[in-house]
């Protein structure tokens, strides 16, 4: 991969954060005063949430699939993965929220097992950047809620 490439992904990738971020503040700032306005707010965060987790399973198909490796373990967690994210938004924020923020840390700990074997390793700083700030948005956003 190129640097300019890989530049682009960074940048992209913490772009990816904006919805986190401004979710949990604007459901910290709306509180109790519009519950339309926080309900809508809470359900789009989760969504998106719920999207990235989805996400963060279909890169273990991709890898799985472009490094032509045997096994059942990264297909199974990628559809885990997306199983997880949409149950999160099914639920109530509070509780889908904080679901979201712990799925999101164990896409993580996979990632940081598996990354290495499928030679995506040097992803992993930026994983974890990414990561920290996504879960604790959605527990924040979930004590909101």
């Amino acid at each position: 991969m190129s640097a300019d490439h890989r530049r682009l992904a960074h940048r992209l990738a913490y772009a990816g954060l904006i919805p986190f971020v401004v979710g949990c503040a604007l459901i910290w700032l709306i509180g109790n005063r519009d519950l339309d306005q926080h309900a809508f707010v809470s359900l789009a965060m989760s969504a998106y949430a719920g999207l990235v987790v989805s996400f963060l399973g279909g890169i273990h198909w991709g890898l799985s699939f472009a490094r032509g490796l045997p096994g059942r373990k990264p297909l199974a967690w990628g559809v885990l993965a997306s199983l997880l994210g949409w149950l999160g938004v099914l639920m109530a924020p509070y509780a889908g929220l904080a679901l979201h923020g712990g799925v999101l840390i164990a896409c993580y700990a996979v990632d940081r097992r598996v990354y290495p074997q499928l030679g995506a390793g040097d992803w992993l700083t930026l994983r974890f950047r990414l990561t920290a700030v996504a879960s604790l948005s959605c527990f924040l956003a979930a004590a909101g809620s």
